[in-house]
């Protein structure tokens, strides 16, 4: 009978225990030795070419894994394996982003949800990705290309300019010419594009079980 008493008396506590550790984030559970864990960071390679002009939400795509994934145990999913993804939201024109949505990889044991964000666009230096959502956002014109631009327009301009009206038309085409040179390669130099063969890095939001 004490022992049922004692038993009852400290119900209360195991209960207040079991929901304090389901409830804290900082205990976390051991991932099985077959995952590869949280947080793992890899790379990708387009299969496909993403481009905010013709993109709409809802559109697949594919990538290859570009490195082996290892769980503790040894398990592997070998590079070249299939991940599957689609568009969830995409923005056209002058400030141009990208929203994908990583959906299941082929394990070669069969396909597996796969839960990451895109943490960067490495070789491509005309992406910008958030650090929070991995939204993938284009960056502006650069300085160099600005440059550029002005001076092939401004050349073109004072040739024109010159030809009809000497050298103050020279003078006048060459000003003229910088402002439709920078505006022509601002209009071509706006939407995002992901040819195919971009290598994407990727970050493990939830441990990738290996079946076995």
């Amino acid at each position: 009978m004490k022992r049922i008493s004692s038993f009852i008396s400290i119900l209360p506590c195991l209960l207040f225990a079991s929901a304090a550790l389901a409830q804290d984030p900082a205990i976390a559970i051991p991932a099985p030795p077959n995952s590869v864990p949280e947080g793992t960071q890899f790379l990708v390679r387009l299969n496909d070419k993403l481009d905010t002009r013709d993109l709409r939400p809802g559109k697949h795509f594919k990538a290859k894994l570009a490195e082996d994934l290892t769980a503790a145990n040894g398990s592997v999913i070998p590079r070249g394996k299939t991940i599957k993804g689609h568009v969830s939201a995409v923005e056209p024109g002058f400030h141009a982003r990208l929203i994908l949505t990583l959906d299941e990889i082929d394990t070669g044991h069969g396909s597996m949800p796969l839960i990451a964000t895109i943490m960067a666009v490495p070789g491509d230096h005309s992406v910008n990705v958030s650090d929070e959502e991995g939204d993938l956002e284009r960056k502006g014109m650069s300085k160099e290309r600005t440059i550029e631009a002005a001076a092939v327009g401004a050349g073109v301009g004072a040739i024109a300019g010159g030809a009809i009206h000497g050298g103050k038309g020279a003078g006048i085409g060459a000003g003229s010419g910088a402002a439709l040179g920078m505006t022509a390669a601002l209009m071509s130099d706006h939407d995002l594009r992901l040819e195919k063969g971009t290598i994407l890095e990727l970050r493990l939001d939830r441990s990738l079980q290996i079946p076995r």
